[in-house]
């Protein structure tokens, strides 16, 4: 990937946006791995290796859950919007708009 990350001048950001595209970055490659090991396993016929997989995986989502918190302690009000709509019962496209208006 290099630096692709960045769509402004290098030179122009400062640490703490580098650090902040590193962590998007990151949690794009999680997000991708935990794809491709989920694409794995729904193949995969020896039971072993896909004990495997499915322990490697768990790890990818562990990661993932990291980033995410990482750049949520960053952006308070992402915090602030996704609290309004992970692990709530009802409509998702509702109480997406709802949090994000009160945001």
């Amino acid at each position: 990937m290099g630096f692709e990350q960045y769509h402004e001048p290098v030179s122009e950001l400062s640490p703490e946006v580098r650090t902040f595209a590193r962590m998007i970055a990151s949690l794009g490659e999680e997000a991708e791995a935990i794809n491709w090991y989920e694409q794995r396993i729904s193949v995969e016929k020896d039971k072993a290796a896909r004990a495997v997989m499915q322990d490697a995986q768990k790890e990818e989502f562990k990661h993932f859950g990291m980033d995410l918190e990482f750049l949520l302690r960053k952006k308070p009000v992402w915090k602030e919007i996704l609290e309004g709509i992970l692990f709530k019962k009802g409509d998702i496209t509702k109480l997406a708009d709802k949090s994000e208006e009160k945001a």
